[in-house]
């Protein structure tokens, strides 16, 4: 491990958040010279100004480290990632505000997506005297409030009221209710003072947090009867109203919901899963909304209230701390009540700052613990693994999931039914090394805290599974040679970005193959070809048991007919755990034992090449 010990003196940390914010103002990074903005806006006697400094979708990370690889993390933009980084870029704002008004928020998911948070959650959970890496990690750094994020569901209600205990900071979320009450379960909003000096009125802010009605779909095990989680804008309807009652002057929104509005589950629930623009165009009032959940760099997005006419500012600083959002609220005092006149926002990169020592510290024996656990060697490979073609071919790492699933499957119900399984190539830079397999390699490979469920289907259902999951590749005619971007990730009404991998899947059976074309060439809805279970064509009653995940046999990525589907086997048993569980048990892995070439691209019939 090379991350470099923390610096063990305060002075020392003083300096470096200083330079860290000198360095930054002098790039221009920071927004305008700290004396001029600073006391410009606290001297004049009507104008004054609130900076919002956001976070969104941290998802366990602490360090700009990548569990998976055992290295530094980096990518092809070489973003760094990590709260140790974002409180320098805080308190190098907080210096360079020093006497204004400064609010932190974040914006939900934080407690899952690495290692460092699994361990903590499963592994060696959190307890009252036993406190989560980020709790440990957010408390210095000095958070005013968090909106929950549909990850923070994923380990069941109780270890989130655990880590809710911990943190000093309240988690919002206005809309997630009490099935028979109908009220929030958390706290739905904060109510925050401040003083503007010069004996001018004191300046009072409401922040809401609102977070994502998929919760419902994605963790229904966790959830069902339990909570309940409306629309975003449904909820606001009636927050934003009692906030200004209460006399705040502001309100801004920390929304764990994308900008560009669109829902992975179609129809499956009324209420939108990408919300926050509907949010500043339908609900009055809402002068600016901290946005997350997309994983996107939104710097500064404009949106006319309908009712209003008044722009509210949107503001999203992608994710794993790549940013810091900072929103600039300037305001005048009008009948002695503040006002927003302007606002203004931008993204701080993570990568032109260290890391501050103090957060750094307060999580290095929580990490040196997870980094000595996934390392530890499990098994061995005959061979390399790879899972970088995935996503355009049938691959042998991807076959590795499906057949570990299947056999679960297969060993409860007895043998029953003739069994497949579906697995999605979650993660391109996934790898089994030829020689020692670590449990970081195994868990790289399947990332997502996902359960396994068996369900039935039809010949014909599972013919409407494949013709929705071929919907993730482009329609393209020839034979190519294409590149990977030019088949993969369509976009689609629910996929305005670009289809993610993680809502294509491959079927596979585990003890005949089943096997099948997909031309990109048709029209999505025509593209399943020569469909057939052991050699023989598959009959539209033709009956199935399938290895699923929960997040999609619970309606995660919209897929037809699994929601209702008879649910054969649910033992909560996590499929990353399952991966590990099996390679320690059986040590080798060994291709020749589940590896296939069960399925392949054509256009027009014929086999494509993709470079």
């Amino acid at each position: 491990m090379s991350l470099p010990d923390p610096a063990p003196a305060r002075a020392t940390t003083r300096r470096t958040v200083i330079a860290g914010g000198a360095a930054l103002a002098a790039a221009g990074f920071l927004p305008g010279p700290a004396d001029a903005a600073g006391r410009g806006h606290h001297q004049h006697p009507d104008r004054g100004r609130l900076t919002v400094l956001g976070s969104t979708d941290l998802h366990g990370h602490v360090y700009n480290w990548d569990y998976y690889k055992n290295l530094e993390y980096d990518d092809t933009a070489h973003n760094d990632v990590g709260v140790a980084k974002v409180a320098t870029l805080i308190q190098a704002m907080r210096a360079q505000r020093k006497g204004e008004a400064i609010l932190t928020l974040d914006a939900g998911d934080t407690i899952q997506g690495t290692p460092l948070a699994y361990y903590y959650a499963i592994v060696d959970p959190i307890s009252r005297h036993h406190v989560h890496p980020m709790a440990n990690a957010m408390n210095l750094m000095g958070y005013d409030a968090a909106a929950l994020g549909n990850h923070e569901f994923n380990y069941g209600i109780e270890l989130l009221r655990t880590f809710e205990s911990q943190v000093n900071f309240p988690l919002l979320g206005a809309n997630a209710v009490d099935p028979s009450t109908k009220r929030p379960v958390f706290p739905p909003y904060l109510i925050k003072s401040y003083d503007m000096g010069r004996h001018r009125p004191r300046l009072k802010v409401g922040i809401l947090g609102l977070t994502n009605p998929g919760i419902a779909i994605w963790d229904k095990a966790n959830v069902e009867g339990k909570i309940e989680f409306p629309g975003l804008v449904e909820q606001a309807t009636i927050f934003v109203p009692q906030l200004k009652r209460h006399g705040c002057d502001l309100v801004v929104v920390a929304a764990h919901s994308g900008a560009d509005t669109s829902s992975s589950y179609g129809d499956a629930l009324p209420y939108p899963e990408n919300a926050s623009t509907l949010l500043a165009q339908q609900v009055p009032d809402i002068d600016a909304i901290l946005v997350g959940h997309a994983h996107v760099d939104i710097p500064q997005r404009f949106v006319t209230n309908e009712k209003t006419g008044r722009a509210v500012l949107l503001c999203e600083p992608d994710y794993w701390g790549m940013r810091l959002a900072v929103m600039d609220l300037d305001m005048e005092l009008k009948h002695g009540r503040w006002k927003v006149a302007s606002a203004s926002s931008q993204n701080l990169n993570s990568n032109v700052v260290s890391e501050d020592p103090h957060v750094a510290a307060a999580v290095r024996k929580q990490h040196d613990t997870v980094v000595a656990y996934v390392n530890s060697v499990i098994g061995t490979s005959t061979e390399e693994l790879l899972a970088a073609r995935g996503v355009v071919e049938d691959v042998p790492i991807i076959d590795f999931v499906n057949y570990v699933q299947a056999d679960a499957v297969k060993t409860a119900l007895a043998g029953s039914l003739p069994v497949l399984s579906i697995a999605a190539p979650f993660n391109r830079s996934a790898s089994f090394p030829a020689g020692d397999v670590t449990l970081r390699d195994v868990a790289g490979l399947y990332i997502y805290d996902n359960t396994l469920l068996g369900i039935q289907i039809a010949g014909a259902e599972l013919k409407d599974y494949l013709e929705f999951s071929a919907a993730y590749f482009q329609q393209i005619t020839g034979t190519g040679p294409f590149t990977l971007a030019e088949v993969t990730n369509a976009v689609t009404p629910t996929a305005p970005t670009g289809t993610p991998d993680y809502n294509y899947d491959a079927v596979a059976g585990l003890d005949a193959p089943l096997t099948y074309d997909i031309d990109i060439s048709q029209a999505v809805g025509s593209r399943i070809l020569n469909l057939a279970y052991g050699g023989t064509p598959v009959a539209a009653d033709q009956q199935f048991a399938m290895a699923i995940n929960n997040y999609r046999q619970s309606g995660g990525g919209g897929f037809p007919h699994v929601t209702t589907a008879p649910v054969l086997y649910n033992r909560q048993v996590a499929i990353t755990q399952l991966l590990i569980d099996w390679v320690t048990t059986n040590k080798t892995i060994d291709p020749a034992l589940f590896a296939s070439v069960d399925w392949r691209l054509v256009s027009g019939g014929q086999p494509i090449t993709v470079s």
